[in-house]
């Protein structure tokens, strides 16, 4: 086995289910996700503008919950690779 593979800590992230999300629902009136501004670190954006889906930049995520607390849809979740 690879020296620096098994040194690795496992890493958890947050995941966007596009099933679930729309910003519309959770925000009406502006379509802003919740989620977005409840990121300390400024993970989540929503790149491609208002009332669409945001993107987590997965490889930046400190895996800390803040976005998946403020989901009222419930379609962000925390993957977890080892």
């Amino acid at each position: 086995m690879d020296e620096r593979m098994s040194l690795q800590p496992k890493k958890s992230f947050a995941m966007v289910d596009y099933e679930r999300c729309n910003p519309g629902k959770c925000n009406p009136g502006k379509g802003v996700c919740v989620a977005v501004s409840a990121c300390t670190h400024k993970v989540i954006k929503q790149i491609d503008g208002v009332f669409e889906p945001p993107i987590i930049f997965q490889d930046m995520c400190m895996g800390c919950w803040e976005c998946i607390k403020a989901c009222p849809l419930d379609a962000i979740q925390m993957k977890h690779v080892t």
